[in-house]
């Protein structure tokens, strides 16, 4: 199943406050060159940086270093990155507070080509920080600690001949919070409720209509489980007359199994126009409920449209339908947990060349996300809109200038859920 974010906002829209090499896709560090050095360092306003219900802003600085490689050999391309991640908040120095945080995240991808019609694809990310949108874990609020996500994908493209091939795909991801033991029934650590490991398998069958058609049929299985091994709510006594017995609900209580089955199209209708769309559906089996263990349809959809109106410059529009995790596990008055989100998420990203030197980033988009079983299942739902502007000017081949704004809101009927957040950002960059 394709991975969503979590509810705090859109990841495309950029980390809000960590506006940094962090939000740079993996391939990135791809360079002609084997070695690449790099730094940001950038003066910032975070008017919620523990991105809270009530707010706390503070002035503050970023730095993040990267160094990475990047080997290209007659039939495989290696490469790897490190960045580092340093924040200084000045209103925690003023209150007597630590006032640094520090993340790492570490790149690795591999692309093998046996011959031309076998291509095989490894990927790792793993972050550690405190950030909901560096970890995206599923919390949606700062966690301290050296909280991990790492997501792992291995891919294989197959042409069996010159219509019909194949995307047979897994993945691994892990999330592991740092706040474990620090828990109690009635108010759960993110590291009880989000701590797990989810794997992904399946396979794409692609058939070439046209040389611009092309269909597709697939399969993903899912398998979720969570791992904190604590408990994440308070214990609920089940009368069905004549029997009685107590429910404690643990970690692994919300482990669960999908199978997805998608149909799909995309098009090529021009050299600056392509769009891509799949529909199909999901059924969740919730094999480890300690109330009912039931089966579950839900929708499933992914749509893309790209479209290129002149070079370095293009619009994208993406849709997708599916799950995520969830903070919230609060049971229904009959004992039922609350599962995970089903989520509908649209994104919007413009990127324009405004002069050879000076490019800029338009990026927004909209989240809608209901919880499957628990307090909240009928009668609400988190809603999150993000958006972000970003500017780079080139200065020469080694530096450039870079500023940008990014806003982030999560609505929620939930008491003292829903916050808001504005990051705005101004520093230098230099590549070597």
């Amino acid at each position: 199943m394709k991975k969503i974010f979590v509810s705090v906002g859109l990841a495309a829209a950029g980390a809000a406050g960590l506006p940094s090499v962090h939000a740079q896709s993996m391939d990135a560090g791809a360079s002609p060159k084997i070695w690449n050095v790099a730094a940001n360092l950038r003066g910032f306003y975070d008017d919620n940086y523990a991105v809270a219900h009530d707010k706390t802003g503070s002035f503050g600085f970023e730095l993040s270093p990267s160094v990475s490689a990047n080997v290209a050999l007659q039939q495989t391309d290696i490469g790897v990155r490190y960045t580092f991640g340093m924040y200084y908040y000045l209103q925690r120095a003023q209150n007597g507070i630590d006032p640094l945080d520090y993340t790492h995240q570490g790149d690795f991808w591999l692309d093998h080509s046996f011959n031309e019609r076998f291509k095989l694809t490894l990927a790792d990310t793993v972050a550690v920080g405190q950030d909901p949108q560096l970890v995206q874990g599923g919390s949606v609020i700062r966690v301290n600690g050296n909280n991990v996500a790492n997501t792992a994908t291995a891919t294989l493209n197959s042409e069996w001949t010159r219509q019909f091939s194949t995307t047979t795909h897994y993945g691994n991801n892990l999330v592991v919070y740092d706040n474990g033991g620090t828990n109690s029934p009635s108010n759960p650590s993110q590291a009880a409720l989000l701590n797990r490991m989810q794997q992904d398998v399946g396979t794409t069958f692609n058939w070439q209509f046209q040389p611009e058609t092309t269909g597709f049929i697939g399969y993903d299985f899912t398998w979720v489980n969570y791992t904190g091994n604590e408990q994440i709510a308070p214990q609920y006594v089940l009368i069905n007359p004549p029997n009685i017995r107590t429910v404690n609900y643990y970690s692994d209580a919300r482990n669960y199994r999908t199978h997805t089955l998608y149909l799909g199209v995309s098009e090529e209708f021009s050299p600056n126009l392509s769009a891509s769309v799949s529909l199909g559906a999901s059924s969740t089996y919730l094999y480890n409920d300690p109330i009912s263990k039931e089966n579950s349809l839900s929708p499933y959809a992914n749509a893309s449209v790209t479209y290129t109106y002149m070079p370095g410059c293009y619009v994208q529009a993406n849709f997708t339908q599916g799950q995520n995790a969830t903070d919230v596990s609060t049971p229904s008055a009959n004992g039922q947990l609350t599962q995970y989100q089903e989520s509908s998420v649209f994104t919007l990203s413009l990127n324009h060349q405004l002069t050879t030197k000076l490019s800029g980033s338009l990026i927004g988009g909209y989240q809608y996300s209901s919880y499957k079983n628990g307090a909240y299942e009928n009668n609400t739902g988190d809603s999150a809109v993000s958006a972000g502007l970003h500017l780079n000017y080139t200065i020469n081949r080694h530096f450039s200038a870079n500023a940008g704004y990014d806003f982030n809101e999560l609505f929620s009927t939930i008491n003292q859920r829903g916050n808001s957040r504005n990051v705005v950002y101004l520093g230098l960059g230099a590549n070597y």
